[in-house]
């Protein structure tokens, strides 16, 4: 019913909207035609794991909508989850490994999502892969800083299976120029792809900030996250039995929220 709303728009904003530009229209009718196969296609067409996206992405294509000038938006994003989310249940979401290989290896540092993208195609490209992580599981951020109760970590834990049985080789525990130097990631390797993401909180240099009790959010919600999946972890940072204040009222700051909650 919702994909059914998507207007034949003469200029479609949604996709101006979607920092991927995602083909919404055409999934939208796709979907609205009973034909999942093709809307898996076009879907996968621009997006490597809409399954990421359909649960954490804040929706701008929502916003650019045309119906929601005088009416509710679609809800494109609840539609994108629904598609791949069905196929996933029925199984038809494949790996898709590469016909030949280049010859040539990459290095890619950091498996976060842009680095787990980044990966995948140069994989189907047919170039040989390697992933290098330093925390202990791959994932970064999708992993250790977004909450159980906003994605789980099995939704994760499938497209990586996904991407092993590709070709794509993931190093855990790595920590690139540490454990591993430059020199030997150019001479090892015919091209290197930095996907580090940002670890660094943004600090708030006010009175007081030195005080104890005052962290941030990513020292708190990986912390979190690690206990959540049954690890040990000692001197965790917890709201128990606290009053909380959060600075900051982003996606972040809901994380924070729910998982003091």
């Amino acid at each position: 019913e919702q994909a059914g709303r998507c207007m034949d728009c003469g200029i479609p904003f949604c996709h101006t909207g979607c920092p991927l530009g995602n083909l919404i229209p055409e999934w939208n009718d796709l979907v609205w035609r009973s034909d999942w196969d093709e809307a898996l296609e076009r879907l996968h067409a621009t997006n490597n794991f809409p399954e990421f996206t359909g649960r954490l992405c804040p929706a701008p294509c929502e916003t650019a909508c045309v119906v929601g000038i005088n009416r509710d938006a679609v809800t494109i994003k609840n539609v994108e989850v629904a598609i791949i989310d069905k196929a996933w249940d029925e199984r038809r979401v494949s790996p898709q490994p590469p016909e030949w290989h280049t010859g040539k290896r990459v290095a890619v540092i950091g498996s976060g999502p842009s680095g787990l993208a980044a990966a995948q195609q140069l994989t189907r490209a047919g170039h040989t892969v390697a992933v290098f992580e330093r925390a202990d599981e791959p994932g970064g951020l999708l992993r250790y800083g977004i909450p159980e109760f906003k994605m789980e970590k099995s939704v994760l834990d499938r497209r990586i299976q996904q991407m092993r049985d590709e070709g794509t080789n993931f190093h855990s525990g790595v920590e690139a120029g540490v454990t591993i130097t430059g020199p030997e990631l150019k001479e090892r390797y015919d091209a290197i792809v930095l996907a580090v993401g940002s670890t660094v909180g943004r600090d708030l240099p006010v009175p007081g900030r030195h005080l104890s009790g005052i962290h941030q959010a990513m020292e708190y919600l990986p912390q979190s996250n690690r206990a959540s999946l049954g690890y040990r972890v000692d001197n965790q940072i917890t709201a128990k039995d606290k009053h909380v204040v959060i600075i900051g009222g982003g996606d972040t700051g809901a994380d924070c929220l729910g998982t003091a909650i």
